[in-house]
Order: structure tokens, then sequence, then C-alpha cells
């Protein structure tokens, strides 16, 4: 996982559904099937921060992502920050006294 200094941020620049294409500055592209995360706050006060996968590179600076849930409230504009790696769950041995 990249550190904090790592991270390359981007913007939205485009919403249709769960589809969002987000541009980055400066010729990064992050790799297909990485993880892409769109924070920010609405006018409301609500945090917006919402896990994407990179499917497609569109040019310029541009990539098409898939957001892994709803995209209610997204605007042109959010920053979108690239750690560096593909989506991760942790896994491990259950813990619950009902395995």
């Amino acid at each position: 996982m990249a550190t904090a200094a790592d991270t390359k941020v981007g913007k939205v620049i485009q919403v249709i559904g769960p589809v969002i294409d987000v541009e980055f500055e400066g010729g990064h592209l992050p790799n297909i099937y990485n993880a892409v995360r769109v924070v920010g706050t609405l006018q409301t006060g609500e945090k917006i921060d919402i896990v994407c996968e990179v499917e497609q590179h569109l040019g310029e600076g541009r990539v098409r992502t898939v957001a892994m849930k709803p995209t209610d409230g997204l605007q042109r504009g959010m920053d979108v920050q690239d750690p560096g790696a593909a989506i991760s769950v942790p896994v491990g041995p259950r813990r619950s006294a009902a395995c």
C-alpha cells in the first residue's frame, strides 16, 4: 500500500450511475483493477467515501471506474485518491463462537 506522500489525487469529471470518470494530472494513470477512493463532504455536511475500481484507461490522464456503493450526491470536482493498490478485504480465522 502506498504512503500518504505517494497517494496521487485526481478529480471526478463525470458520474453516470455507478460509472465515475476521473482525471489525474501529470500523466498519472492508476493501473487497471486498482482501487481509487472518492472523498469529500456534501453541502448538507454528509461525508462521502466511495471505493471504486479502475476498469478502463481513457487517455489524457483519465480513467473510467465503477463504484462499489451508490453514488448518490457525488459531484464533479470531488477529490479522488489513488493509493496504488487493488481493492482488498481483510481475511482470517473466524472469531465468532457460532463457527
